[in-house]
């Protein structure tokens, strides 16, 4: 199991780091340029097991609170022919939070049992 999440860390380094890279033309692109940043860091850092599980948890519970803040009330998708552009915009950030809100719980879930 401790080599499967250290190729999971691996993974989501890089993944968030092309979600840090991609967002160069979002209207709010500074913002969410750090969040994707910072998120490959501290996967990075957990590969290398120089993570504090606090850290992780609490980034963790942190990107879940933004998420249950983003979501918009009538989410109509992911693809701009699906709907408003303004709530495909809040419907793709905000499930981009949920996916580094799971990453750094699981992440701080095992570092803190082991």
């Amino acid at each position: 199991m401790k080599s499967f999440l250290k190729v999971l860390g691996i993974l989501f380094t890089i993944l968030f780091a092309i979600g840090a890279a991609v967002q160069y033309n979002d209207p709010d692109a500074l913002l969410w340029i750090l969040i994707y940043g910072a998120a490959a860091m501290l996967s990075l850092a957990f590969v290398f097991n120089k993570a504090n599980p606090t850290v992780l948890l609490s980034m963790g519970v942190v990107c879940l609170i933004g998420f249950l803040y983003l979501y918009p009330a009538d989410f109509q998708g992911f693809d701009l022919n699906d709907g408003d552009i303004k709530t495909v915009e809040l419907g793709r950030e905000a499930f981009g939070l949920l996916i580094i809100s799971i990453a750094f719980l699981t992440f701080g879930f095992w570092s803190r049992r082991k």
